[in-house]
């Protein structure tokens, strides 16, 4: 898989929020949930579409291509485990989401893997406890 920015990352990951909760993605939506202007997600989607991670039809639909998907997906799982362990921890709920968007971009394979385990581990032991 193709390395690609931050930025490119947190579009696709929105887009499949958003394909979660609304029938249909459009670029307003995008605007919308991220706080920026329609011509620069404009801009943003058309670079997505040329590099083969969103489709677009002819209705401005948008749709996450299979690479756009799986990237999307993995930046989500880490999203939402690493939110879910800071909050586990004691962090606010806003502020762990928040660090969670921050550190899912940055972190090694390697280690989400570890913390994936880890998590795992202490939920099997948890469990056990019960």
């Amino acid at each position: 898989m193709m390395k690609i920015h931050e930025s490119a990352e947190n579009y696709l990951e929105t887009i499949l929020m958003l394909s979660k909760k609304n029938q249909v993605v459009r670029s307003i939506d995008i605007a919308n949930e991220l706080g920026f202007s329609k011509p620069s997600v404009s801009i943003a989607m058309k670079k997505l579409r040329e590099n083969g991670y969103v489709k677009m039809d002819g209705n401005g639909y948008i749709t996450l291509a299979k690479p756009g998907l799986d990237i999307a997906t993995k930046i989500y799982e880490r999203h939402v485990l690493i939110t879910k362990v800071l909050e586990d921890i004691g962090v606010d709920p806003q502020i762990a989401a928040d660090d969670a968007c921050r550190v899912e971009h940055v972190i090694s394979n390697e280690t989400f893997d570890r913390i994936k385990e880890y998590v795992k581990e202490n939920e099997a032991d948890s469990a056990e406890n019960e």
